[in-house]
């Protein structure tokens, strides 16, 4: 069985070389909806990072701003729990009414 891989929708990621990758690689390729950042995983990250360094904070340089995002980073091991919970498969369905 096709090991599945999840993408967004970039036209670049549905061209008939990547198509044809996937195929000789037997990759299964999922489709994102159109517009759909909950389910991206590296959008859930960026939304996490942005609460942690950025969100109702002031640096009075650049620098100083380099350095949070550095830190951020070289001390992301230590954040595994908060990972394990936020980069899973695990989505909300939502139903309609």
């Amino acid at each position: 069985m096709p090991q599945p891989f999840a993408l967004d929708n970039a036209r670049y990621q549905r061209s008939y070389v990547v198509q044809q990758k996937a195929k000789a690689l037997d990759i299964n390729l999922l489709y994102l909806p159109p517009y759909s950042p909950n389910l991206n995983l590296i959008e859930r990250l960026w939304r996490y990072f942005k609460k942690k360094v950025m969100k109702n904070k002031y640096y009075e340089t650049y620098a100083s701003f380099e350095k949070a995002v550095e830190l951020f980073f070289k001390t992301f091991s230590e954040r595994n729990e908060d990972m394990k919970s936020l980069l899973n498969f695990n989505f909300g369905i939502i139903k309609a009414s």
